[in-house]
């Protein structure tokens, strides 16, 4: 079977008025016949017909200074046309999820892939092309033809299902309403629930503020109320855990997974594997290649889906789409550091406005990640300021060499090549920071700009490296490489790291050692630890109610279902985390 060979132009890296247009005068085809290969569209930008692309075009690509063509490879498995395109040589969707009614259906995938491209068709707003200039609603849902999509889309046509969505980027919110929290529910009101889903995320002290005023975490859990108090047959909600803490984030994960009856369906994007597993009831992966393609698998079970995932294999479809498995190495979990301590810090109360941080003597050792846990407002990033001198204690005056992640950043207008020029390529490489190097910090999107204060701070000269929320704005192997490139860094330069997360399997993956932070949100926070890795999680879980075991096949965490025997015995044994 011969490959199916695709050109794919990323418009926004083209500029034909900024190079010397290196596709043309290198394309085989131009060369043979004038203007039969690459050549200016419509678009301003480069462009080829899709059926005189070949494996010769590898060549143009290559020449292009931008890195705007690529000339790819799609599946020799996959026999289907696109379902949506974007364009001429524009970035394509192949096959399509199930919506399931009863069911909390997942979307598993990196950035860029096409996930929230696929909730928005799924929700009507986005009109599906069929991979051509257009195509109508009849003949997309003929071309579902005998597939379960088929009927959902008939219905929708038909008013028949009525679709909630919530969004992506809740921080576009203000910018779209003005007014307070309880305006804008009482305005998606519709199945006049609203007291109840008041309390259930925890929205009661905020409802009089205007949108504008609220965090992060208040906002996200105000975009999830106003999506469920609309009348829906499905719910498609896109990346409910950002700016949520682990606490709300089972929450909203229980939440999610109790919208479900004959009648409602949801599908979710998450990138948080844990809360994943712990709401959905089946996984469609989304594979291929960001920014250029995404191919959506078969449903799979949510334990199957997720472990196909990690082993970057789909076993009945036979395609690897990974070269290297995600693994979860249980020798790690041994944790060595070193016996040298590199840093001790005294007993801490510290008073700031109405919060009080009180904190246990402790020390960190060289080789040694210490990872944070704990809510919202409850001082971890009061914790780690103090350590890097950002906020002043008297009884604190180690002179350290610190750098220092904020969980905020706040981006100027110097240029990636600027922020990374002391930077190892390796790390360059290793985080695809490389096609970055010419833009502003202030053009990139959030998970661009977290992976390059990453390489940034990571690089910097220092005895200890307070790296803040990580893994905000990044998707599932992204975390993992992050987390790696953070051990790594630690171990060779023989220097100590302090981590603040909020998703559980990456501080498992990355802790050696774990600091618990409890209390009340905004008003006390209490630090204790650091604690072995065992200890710290069985004394956070403890206090969250909650188990976790280890997949028998990948080793990574699982949350176990509340009252199951296995939850019953973890507790009546002590053992609220197995390693």
């Amino acid at each position: 079977m011969m490959k199916k060979v695709i050109a794919i132009v990323q418009k926004d890296k083209c500029h034909p008025d900024k190079c010397g247009l290196e596709c043309m005068k290198y394309d085989p085809l131009n060369r043979i016949k004038q203007d039969s290969g690459f050549h200016i569209g419509k678009s301003g930008k480069s462009e080829i017909a899709e059926e005189v692309v070949t494996e010769m075009h590898r060549i143009s690509a290559k020449k292009c200074p931008f890195q705007a063509i690529h000339i790819v490879n799609l599946p020799e498995e996959l026999k289907e046309e696109p379902i949506h395109r974007y364009g001429v040589n524009g970035f394509r969707i192949f096959r399509f999820p199930t919506p399931r009614f009863n069911s909390v259906v997942g979307l598993v995938g990196k950035n860029g892939i096409g996930k929230s491209t696929i909730l928005q068709i799924l929700a009507g707003i986005t009109k599906p092309n069929l991979g051509k200039d257009s195509a109508s609603y009849e003949e997309f849902i003929d071309y579902l033809k005998g597939t379960e999509a088929q009927a959902y889309f008939e219905k929708l046509k038909d008013k028949e299902i009525k679709v909630s969505f919530k969004p992506q980027r809740v921080d576009e919110i203000p910018k779209l309403f003005s007014g307070t929290v309880r305006s804008l529910l009482e305005k998606s009101n519709e199945t006049k629930k609203l007291k109840e889903v008041i309390k259930e995320l925890d929205l009661e002290n905020v409802l009089d503020r205007n949108i504008k005023d609220i965090s992060g975490g208040e906002l996200q859990r105000t975009a999830i109320a106003a999506c469920v108090l609309k009348k829906a047959n499905l719910y498609i909600i896109d990346e409910p855990t950002s700016y949520l803490d682990i606490k709300q984030r089972l929450k909203v994960a229980q939440f999610i997974k109790n919208l479900v009856s004959e009648t409602t369906g949801v599908i979710v994007v998450e990138h948080d594997l844990l809360i994943m597993d712990y709401m959905a009831d089946h996984i469609h992966i989304v594979y291929g290649q960001p920014a250029l393609y995404g191919i959506i698998s078969q449903p799979k079970s949510v334990r199957n889906g997720i472990n196909a995932y990690l082993e970057g294999m789909l076993k009945e479809e036979n395609i690897r789409f990974r070269d290297k498995p995600i693994i979860f190495e249980l020798a790690a979990l041994e944790r060595i550091t070193s016996k040298k301590t590199l840093v001790e810090w005294p007993e801490i109360k510290k008073s700031l406005n109405s919060f009080t941080l009180e904190a246990n003597q402790g020390a960190i050792k060289e080789k040694e990640v210490i990872g944070v846990l704990g809510e919202n407002g409850i001082g971890k990033t009061t914790f780690v300021r103090i350590l890097a001198g950002e906020i002043p204690f008297e009884n604190f005056k180690e002179k350290l060499k610190v750098a220092y992640k904020p969980q905020y950043i706040t981006p100027t207008d110097d240029l990636v090549a600027v922020a990374l020029k002391k930077c190892d390529k390796n790390q360059i490489k290793s985080l695809d920071l490389d096609s970055l190097m010419l833009k502003k910090l202030s053009q990139l999107s959030g998970g661009e700009l977290q992976r390059v204060m990453i390489a940034k701070t990571l690089f910097e000269e220092a005895d200890i490296y307070l790296i803040d929320e990580p893994s905000a704005y990044l998707d599932v192997e992204q975390r993992l490489i992050v987390s790696r490139l953070i051990k790594d860094n630690i171990f060779l330069k023989e220097k100590s790291a302090i981590i603040v997360d909020h998703d559980l399997i990456f501080l498992d993956h990355i802790s050696s050692n774990l600091m618990v932070f409890t209390g009340q949100p905004a008003i006390h926070g209490i630090a204790e630890g650091p604690f072995k890795m065992e200890d710290g999680m069985n004394k956070f879980l403890k206090n969250m109610e909650i188990t976790m075991r280890r997949d028998m096949e990948t080793k990574r965490p699982r949350i176990n279902k509340l009252n199951s025997q296995l939850d019953k015995q973890q507790k009546q044994s002590g053992h609220y985390f197995y390693t």
